[in-house]
């Protein structure tokens, strides 16, 4: 028999792209956890890289300097790219940087922003037909200056490979997330431990607790299920994935899904998935197919029956 060590994967690259002024908080609160991950695990599941444009390094809003490893415009690789900005970001203008994250994003580059890093990644186009959040401070005006895309006021978005962060603390709730989606959810939890962060808020921006007032629940598998949901609406996770995440069989979690909130976990699922279609229908002007697109729809045709079904009338008409 062949007992050979099975390989472990290689870390996920991630590149952290701070822009000057950048706030010390949301930075450490978006790298920390991914060393964090690193030591408990005893191996780097995660590779960070930052990025920056000269030899200097880039500052903070206070004394901090990060140095860059690589610079804006290098051919990295990389799986993932955060954005992290703060300071008058309204008046940054760099048309070479959104060539750069626009051909990172061809390549198949997952983009994130963080507190104003999200202005960025709108400039730069790469935010259309995308669910979105940033700090409140820049939300008015990206709202008015990009009245079509599809803000919300939340701690954080996920949706496909396009992650984005109001700051601040926010940042350690998008990445237990993150962990938690590749690595479980019970490892996530011991990373925000590590961190004393043991309310750790679902991406809609209410405590633990607040979950579990809404919902009805306060088992920690149907809540730990319902929070990835929430996170993970235009890429919907299946049966499988969210029974892993919440630690225990698809079987079980069905069960209590449909004991505690009358419906299995997979209709749930697509129940959320139309409210937040409902919402953006309401409030954004993205087509029917963008819509269908950001709440994990095939195409605008299968979103429509699912959303008469729900609701009685076709989108159009709610429109």
């Amino acid at each position: 028999m062949d007992k050979r060590p099975v390989p472990s994967p290689p870390p996920v690259r991630i590149g952290i792209l701070p822009i000057a002024d950048f706030a010390v908080m949301s930075y450490a609160a978006t790298v920390e956890p991914l060393r964090a991950a690193n030591l408990l695990a005893g191996r780097p599941l995660y590779e960070v890289l930052h990025v920056g444009r000269g030899a200097g390094g880039v500052r903070s809003s206070g004394a901090a300097l990060v140095p860059a490893e690589a610079q804006i415009g290098e051919a990295l690789r990389l799986d993932m790219l955060f954005v992290i900005a703060g300071g008058d970001v309204g008046a940054h203008d760099d048309p070479a940087l959104y060539r750069w994250l626009s051909r990172l994003a061809r390549e198949g580059v997952a983009l994130g922003g963080v507190s104003g890093g999200p202005v960025i990644l709108a400039r730069a186009g790469l935010m259309a037909g995308r669910r979105m959040t940033l700090h409140w401070e820049y939300a008015e005006a990206l709202a008015e200056a990009s009245p079509d895309l599809a803000l919300e006021r939340t701690l954080y978005v996920i949706d496909r490979d396009r992650m984005t962060c109001a700051g601040g603390t926010a940042p350690l709730d998008m990445m237990h997330a993150l962990i938690a989606r590749q690595h479980g959810a019970e490892f996530a939890r011991r990373v925000s431990d590590w961190f004393m962060h043991t309310e750790v808020r679902p991406a809609v921006g209410p405590q633990r607790a607040g979950l579990a007032e809404r919902v009805g629940s306060h088992t920690p598998a149907v809540l730990d299920a319902i929070e990835v949901m929430e996170s993970h609406l235009a890429d919907p996770l299946d049966l499988g994935q969210l029974a892993d995440i919440a630690g225990v069989s698809p079987r079980q979690l069905n069960r209590l899904f449909s004991d505690q909130l009358g419906m299995p976990a997979m209709r749930y699922y697509r129940a959320l998935r139309l409210a937040g279609a409902q919402s953006l229908l309401r409030n954004s002007a993205m087509s029917l197919t963008q819509i269908a697109l950001a709440t994990g729809f095939a195409n605008s045709s299968h979103f429509s029956r699912a959303y008469s079904a729900r609701f009685g009338q076709p989108p159009s008409r709610y429109r």
